[in-house]
């Protein structure tokens, strides 16, 4: 088994999970979300070699840290967020309490299509008006909202994500519309309030996990038909080049899980200072082959450079949800 501080979110809740035994477990996962289910099963499916010491471990790493938390001296919202924090890592925790902390304790029906594939709700979306279908992407979770848009004709595709962008505030008719569309395939329909939406913030992260063709092509026409707009989403989408905001410890945990063959295609596309702290966070013996391999891979196509990088920034950006990286946007924000 790997090091306890080497150990990602996903493998540490995991074993965690393994140790409280079976009812315990069941409960706790009742309260996760489908992709953090997903992502736990996954790790639980990975793990071999486990020790006694490894689940004695992680129960005393989550006990300390449980411990530190003091909920007389706090807030329940700070309670919260620091609970959160702790438990999920910043970038989880930060996108998770966007929608936690003013949502009301009814669920709508489009929570349930957390659990459904792309081709499914893609499949009851696509009759319907495109406002509605950039409403039920928004509260998605973002690799989610990409596949399903990903399924959407290319007309209809920038249609959705100029609309995302431009959300602020969905209004309680939109949400109550959006509850009869769901209540036909989900037999639910419940009332709903107002409900805060970070149009930018959601266009750019779908955006973000998105395939490099589908991002550009979207990307282009949302500045064609709004510059300033698609100006401000391309300022908070994540690009290569935001990885020079790593430190060196977060550059060695990136390269760990990096394929030598994407990071010699990536880093052909790049200027020499990021291509540096790359060399620099790997030893002289490693670094050396890796400079030798790209000498010798010789000109490639941009198409495969930036499909490269794109496979290299969803394993960042996956690291940083398991509160492994800090990972600086273009705006100064931290995810």
């Amino acid at each position: 088994m790997a090091d306890l501080d080497d150990l990602s979110g996903a493998q540490r809740a995991a074993i965690f999970l393994l140790g409280v035994g079976e009812e315990t477990a069941t409960q706790v996962m009742r309260h996760l979300s489908a992709k953090e289910v997903q992502q736990v099963g996954e790790a639980m499916a990975g793990i071999s070699g486990l020790t006694n010491k490894d689940v004695s471990g992680v129960l005393a790493k989550f006990c300390n840290e449980a411990s530190e938390i003091n909920p007389l001296a706090v807030t329940a919202p700070e309670f919260t967020k620091r609970v959160m924090t702790s438990a999920l890592g910043e970038g989880r925790a930060k996108s998770i309490l966007s929608r936690v902390m003013e949502k009301p304790e009814e669920h709508t029906g489009v929570d349930a299509l957390q659990w459904m594939a792309a081709e499914a709700i893609a499949e009851v979306l696509r009759e319907e008006h495109p406002q509605i279908s950039a409403t039920v992407l928004t509260q998605l979770e973002d690799d989610h909202a990409a596949q399903v848009l990903a399924l959407f004709p290319e007309e209809l595709q920038q249609d959705l994500i100029l609309r995302i962008a431009r959300m602020q505030e969905l209004d309680p008719r939109a949400m109550e519309e959006l509850d009869r569309v769901m209540s036909s395939q989900l037999g639910k329909l419940q009332k709903t309030p107002p409900r805060k939406v970070q149009g930018i913030n959601n266009a750019a992260a779908i955006l973000n996990a998105t395939s490099s063709d589908l991002e550009k092509a979207l990307l282009e026409s949302l500045q064609s038909t709004d510059q300033e707009l698609g100006d401000d989403v391309k300022e908070k989408m994540f690009v290569f080049d935001n990885l020079m905001t790593l430190d060196d410890r977060g550059f060695q945990r990136l390269i760990r899980e990096i394929a030598t063959e994407n990071l010699v295609v990536a880093l052909k596309g790049v200027d020499a200072a990021l291509q540096e702290r790359f060399f620099d966070n790997m030893s002289e013996r490693a670094a050396d082959i890796l400079k030798d391999d790209m000498d010798a891979k010789g000109p490639v196509k941009v198409s495969e450079v930036e499909a490269a990088q794109k496979e290299i920034l969803i394993t960042a950006q996956t690291l940083a949800d398991d509160g492994e990286l800090m990972l600086g946007r273009a705006s100064g924000d931290y995810v």
